[in-house]
């Protein structure tokens, strides 16, 4: 069997007892150990001088390589050229995109920098699985340095239609880029169109039905991979959590009021200042709900030194503060918003203890909180989920009732219909979410993309 490595912007190490602290650690982690193989990224650190090589961790499997960032480099290809470029874009937000040549310089560099401490780690029949858009060139950067091995790239955020991408500066020097690979994934259909709107459009490639691109005078196999969470982990959460001190207390706390829930990184992308005036129009057009219903906001915060976060941090807080001003009584306010994280299992058990799930961003690459909501209820009184059909979780959760997170008052009437849906419907649509999770979960989803990898001409 050959060697997996993965490679990510930063590299979740698991805890001490052996359990993934992080999305992709769960994803991965099963498939890096099954191959003794390696994890290789960012260790979190920034140094004043220029890094040497990895600092390897190899007292158990996986093998971590962790490599630190210069504060220079840092600042222009993480808190720069990713944060301020490439995830506003790729969001659809050109309104907050910076352009700064010396951001890209340093975004190229990095990648560069990365490749070549990758390089005399990697083994003869390694497979190579790079993630996300901090490392885009990455793959480009190893071609250069002579790899012949195969390279996967996924893509965890949306790709952009042709329009939006073309305006980013130097775009062409992403799209060829991404020519460097064996394998593409992308996790919704509409992400893969928009891919190959810009290979036939723009850069003169072709797109065969088998799924295969010549992209820059390259073949690659081009795929929407979604991907899932580990259903059967977020359920026996969720049950064991239900039970938990702190569930009892929030379960305690609501004195039978309805509770819904959002749980989202404290990001524009996530429509959370649209969420709550969503929310206001419900307690505006539904008064019965003033005092009966709870919206419960956990927010954890992320990249504090980019301006915009702190912005859309003021923003949120003052349109809590002035719906619970407003409509606050003695004994209840409408929203408790919490700018923290929780652990993975008291949130499971939170989700299990909510009657509607509310997830509305603006745009976003697949959404696991809304795949976890449905994983963690209760299978005779299960919640309702509210999904914004441009999470991309909304092409298979159709169980839930779709929104468009700028409609204000179809949002308010989502929440509505949720808050009164009947039981029978509940367990209904809840039925069919679930049987998709379970099938579509982490294990399909790591599986298909590295059976594609593994698949290519040529290897065994």
């Amino acid at each position: 069997m050959s060697r997996l490595v993965v490679v990510s912007n930063r590299v979740a190490k698991s805890d001490a007892k052996g359990q993934a602290t992080g999305g992709l650690a769960v994803a991965v982690l099963a498939a890096l150990r099954e191959s003794n193989g390696l994890w290789f990224g960012w260790s979190g650190k920034t140094v004043p001088h220029t890094p040497g090589g990895a600092q390897i961790d190899d007292s158990g499997s996986p093998t971590y390589a962790t490599v630190d960032l210069n504060r220079t480099d840092y600042r222009k290809y993480y808190a720069g050229y990713s944060n301020r470029s490439l995830w506003p874009l790729f969001h659809y937000r050109l309104d907050l995109v910076h352009f700064d040549p010396a951001f890209f310089e340093g975004y190229r560099r990095v990648n560069r920098q990365f490749a070549r401490q990758l390089l005399p780690l990697l083994q003869s029949d390694d497979l190579v699985w790079i993630h996300d858009f901090h490392l885009i060139m990455m793959g480009e950067e190893l071609r250069r340095a002579g790899v012949e091995h195969p390279l996967g790239f996924f893509l965890h955020i949306p790709f952009p239609s042709l329009e939006v991408f073309s305006a980013l500066p130097r775009y062409e020097q992403i799209g060829r880029a991404l020519a460097a690979y064996d394998v593409l994934g992308f996790q919704t259909e509409s992400d893969l169109r928009a891919f190959h709107d810009y290979v036939r459009q723009d850069a003169g490639g072709k797109v065969h039905r088998n799924g295969i691109v010549e992209l820059f005078g390259r073949r690659l196999y081009a795929r929407a991979f979604p991907i899932g969470i580990d259903t059967e982990d977020v359920a026996r959460l969720a049950r064991a959590s239900g039970r938990s001190l702190q569930s009892r207390r929030l379960v305690d706390s609501l004195l039978n009021r309805r509770l819904i829930i959002g749980v989202d990184r404290l990001d524009y992308s996530k429509g959370l200042v649209k969420r709550f005036r969503a929310f206001e129009k419900l307690l505006q057009t539904y008064p019965g709900n003033r005092g009966n219903v709870t919206l419960l906001q956990i927010a954890p915060p992320t990249r504090s030194d980019v301006h915009e976060y702190t912005e859309i941090r003021q923003a949120l807080e003052t349109q809590a503060g002035h719906i619970n001003g407003r409509y606050a009584e003695f004994d209840w306010s409408p929203i408790r918003y919490l700018n923290k994280g929780f652990a993975r299992s008291t949130l499971m058990g939170f989700f299990r203890s909510s009657h509607v799930g509310l997830v509305t961003p603006l745009r976003d690459g697949m959404n696991l909180v809304a795949k976890e909501f449905v994983a963690a209820q209760t299978p005779e009184d299960p919640g309702a989920l509210v999904l914004s059909r441009f999470a991309g979780a909304a092409r298979e959760l159709d169980g839930a009732l779709i929104v468009n997170p700028y409609d204000i008052a179809g949002v308010a009437e989502a929440l509505q219909t949720a808050i009164e849906m009947p039981l029978a419907e509940r367990v209904e649509r809840w039925s069919h979410m679930y049987d998709i999770v379970v099938r579509n979960d982490v294990s399909a989803w790591r599986e298909n993309f590295l059976g594609a990898l593994e698949r290519l001409p040529g290897r065994k």
